[in-house]
C-alpha cells in the first residue's frame, strides 16, 4: 500500500462532512486501535530504541542460537549489545551511509523521474480514460476494475482520476454511482499487489526483501521483477473477482438512485466521463503507445541475441544478469519517452523547462517519504547489527516446525497476519520494513525463497486496504461518495467494501496456494520457490 502523498491538484475539492458516524462493534475497535498508533516515523523511532534496549538485555541474558547453515555447523550466534560506547559510536559514524545505501531509496527516486514525465504530460490520465470509455457497455465494470488495477503504476492517479470517473460513468448509465466507486476502489486499493506492469512498488519491496534476506544470506539478491509472473496473473483474478462482487453482491444491495439524491455534476471536468477525447489527444495517445511498443520491440531484440549485454557472463538470464539490474532504467525509458512525445504533441511540454518542472514537482512531494526512509534505514541497520532478527528467525523456525511440512497452512497464516497488521499500519512500505527482517529469514530457514514470501505479503497487504479507515485516501473516497449519497459515512464504505475484502482474501490465497504448491510455478523471472541455503 502507498505512503500518503500530498493533495493532488486533480483531487475533488468538495467539503468533507462535518460529522462522521461512529463505528460499532469490531470495526469500531479496529478504528480506535488504528487511531491510537503513532505515525510510522515515530513508530520506527520507537523501534530503534526498542532494538537497542532488547539487544542489551538479550546480550546480558546470553541469548544465542546454533547456526543452522551446514557450512557453519557447530557455530553459535549471539546477540550484539548495541548499548555500548563502541557500538553507539559505530552507528553514529554510519548514519549517513545507512540512509544513502538503503536499497529502495535510489530505485524509487530514479523510477519516479520517468513516471513523472508521463503523468504530468497527461498521458496516464488520458490512457485510463480511453480504456474505460472504449469498453462495451456490458463490460464497463470489468474495464473500470482493470483500469483501476493498472493505475497503480502512477501512485495516486487511480484515486484522484479513476474513482471519480467510475462513479460518474455508473451515474450516466443509470447505475448506482457508489457501485462504480466501490469497483474502482477495490481495483486500486484491494488490487494494489496485482498489476500487468511494473511500478515503483516493485523495486521498493524488492529492496526491503533483499535487505531482510541478506541478514541470513549476505549475497542474496531480489530483483524488481521477483513477483511479476504471479502479480500479472493476479491482476486477472482481481479483475474477475471484483467484477463479480460488484454486479452480484453490491449492486443488488443498493437502493435505486436518481440524480436528485446527490449532485451528479459535482466532479471536476478533468475526470468527466462525458468529456470526449479530442482528436489531438487521440493522435498523441496513439503516437505514445506506438513509442512504447517500439521501446518494447527494441528491448526484446537486444535481449534476444546470444551475445546480448543484458545476459550474464555465461550467456544466461540468471538473477545476476544485467537485465534485471537495469529494470529501473527501463521503467524510466518506457514512461519518459512516450510521456515526452505525448506532452509535445498536446502542447503540455513546450520546452525543456516544462519537462524539468514536471520531474521536480513529483520529487518535491517526497519529503515525508524521505523522512520515513531515514528512520527505516536506521532501524534496519541497527536490527541487522544486533543479530536479533537472525536469532528470532532461528527460534521462530523451530516453533513453526510443526507446520513447516504443511506449506499452504503456513502461508495462509502469513497472509492473514499481514492483512491484520495492515489494518493498523497504513503504509505498506513501513509495514514490510518492520516485518521483513523477521519473516523473510524465518521462512528462508524453513526452505522458502524470499520472492515467494514477498508475494504472500503483497496479498495480505492488499486485501485489507479497502476496509481500514487508516487508508490515507479514505477521506477523499468518502468525499466522492457523499456527492451521490449525502448521508454516506465511514460505515457506508466499510459495508460496501467488506464483501470485496472477504472474496479477495479467499480467492487470492487459494490462487497463491495453487500457483506455488499445486502447479509449482515461479512467481517471477528466475525466482525460486525454495531456498536451499547455498
Amino acid at each position: 500500500m502507498p505512503d500518503a502523498p500530498p493533495h493532488s491538484a486533480n483531487a475533488p475539492t468538495t467539503d468533507m462532512p462535518r460529522a462522521k458516524p461512529r463505528l460499532r462493534g469490531a470495526l469500531g475497535l479496529v478504528e480506535w486501535l488504528g487511531n491510537a498508533l503513532p505515525h510510522p516515523v515515530t513508530l520506527f523511532a520507537f523501534m530503534m530504541v526498542a532494538v537497542i534496549a532488547l539487544s542489551s538485555i538479550s546480550a546480558w541474558l546470553g541469548i544465542s542460537a546454533a547456526d543452522p547453515r551446514p557450512a557453519n555447523a557447530g557455530d553459535v550466534m549471539t546477540v550484539t549489545n548495541l548499548l555500548t560506547g563502541t557500538e553507539l559510536v559505530r552507528w553514529a559514524s554510519t548514519v549517513t551511509t545507512n540512509f544513502t545505501s538503503y536499497a529502495p531509496l535510489g530505485t524509487v527516486l530514479v523510477a519516479l523521474l520517468g513516471i513523472a514525465i508521463a503523468e504530468h504530460s497527461g498521458l496516464l490520465s488520458i490512457a485510463l480514460r480511453a480504456l474505460v470509455m472504449a469498453a462495451p457497455r456490458r463490460c464497463i465494470t470489468m474495464a473500470i476494475v482493470f483500469a483501476a488495477v493498472i493505475s497503480n503504476v502512477a501512485s495516486d492517479l487511480g484515486y484522484v482520476v479513476v474513482l471519480p470517473l467510475a462513479a460518474m460513468l455508473f451515474a450516466t448509465m443509470g447505475r448506482h454511482p457508489l457501485a462504480g466507486l466501490s469497483a474502482a476502489f477495490a481495483g486500486v486499493s484491494g488490487g494494489y499487489g496485482a498489476n500487468l506492469l511494473l511500478s515503483t512498488s516493485d523495486p521498493l519491496l524488492g529492496g526491503i526483501t533483499q535487505s531482510a534476506a541478506q541478514l541470513l544470506a549476505p549475497d542474496y539478491t531480489v530483483s524488481a521483477v521477483a513477483n511479476w509472473y504471479f502479480m500479472a496473473a493476479s491482476s486477472v483474478l482481481v479483475t474477475l473477482a471484483a467484477t463479480w462482487v460488484t454486479e452480484r453482491v453490491i449492486e443488488p444491495r443498493l437502493s435505486a438512485w436518481s440524480p436528485q439524491d446527490g449532485d451528479a455534476q459535482a466532479l471536476s471536468p478533468d475526470v468527466d466521463a462525458r468529456h470526449a477525447i479530442t482528436p489531438v489527444e487521440r493522435r498523441a495517445l496513439w503516437a505514445a503507445l506506438g513509442c512504447m511498443l517500439a521501446c518494447g520491440i527494441a528491448l526484446f531484440a537486444l535481449a534476444w541475441s546470444e551475445n546480448s549485454p543484458l545476459r550474464d557472463a555465461a550467456g544466461e538470464y540468471s538473477s545476476r544478469a544485467p537485465l534485471f539490474g537495469s529494470i529501473v532504467a527501463f521503467i524510466v525509458i518506457f514512461f519518459a519517452l512516450p510521456g515526452l512525445l505525448y506532452g509535445v504533441m498536446t502542447g503540455t511540454y513546450r520546452n525543456d523547462r516544462d519537462v524539468i518542472a514536471a520531474m521536480s514537482k513529483t520529487l518535491g512531494t517526497l519529503g515525508q517519504y524521505l523522512v520515513l526512509v531515514f528512520f527505516a534505514s536506521q532501524f534496519i541497520a541497527l536490527f541487522g547489527r544486533s543479530g536479533l532478527g537472525t536469532i528470532l528467525a532461528i527460534k521462530g523456525a523451530g516453533w513453526l516446525s510443526g507446520v513447516a511440512d504443511n506449506g499452504p497452512a503456513l502461508f495462509i497464516g502469513l497472509i492473514l497476519l499481514c492483512a491484520a497488521v495492515n489494518l493498523m499500519i497504513s503504509s505498506g512500505m513501513a509495514q514490510w520494513a518492520l516485518m521483513a527482517p523477521i519473516v523473510v529469514p524465518m521462512m528462508m530457514l524453513l526452505g522458502y525463497a524470499p520472492e515467494v514470501v514477498q508475494a504472500a505479503y503483497r496479498i495480505g497487504d492488499s486485501v485489507s486496504n479497502i476496509v481500514t479507515p487508516m487508508l490515507s485516501y479514505f477521506a477523499l473516497i468518502l468525499a466522492v461518495a457523499t456527492r451521490y449519497q449525502r448521508d454516506a459515512g465511514v460505515g457506508t464504505l466499510l459495508a460496501l467494501m467488506l464483501p470485496y475484502a472477504i472474496v479477495f482474501t479467499i480467492a487470492w490465497t487459494a490462487f497463491f496456494c495453487l500457483w506455488v504448491f499445486g502447479l509449482e510455478l515461479p512467481v517471477g523471472p528466475n525466482a525460486q520457490l525454495r531456498y536451499s541455503g547455498h
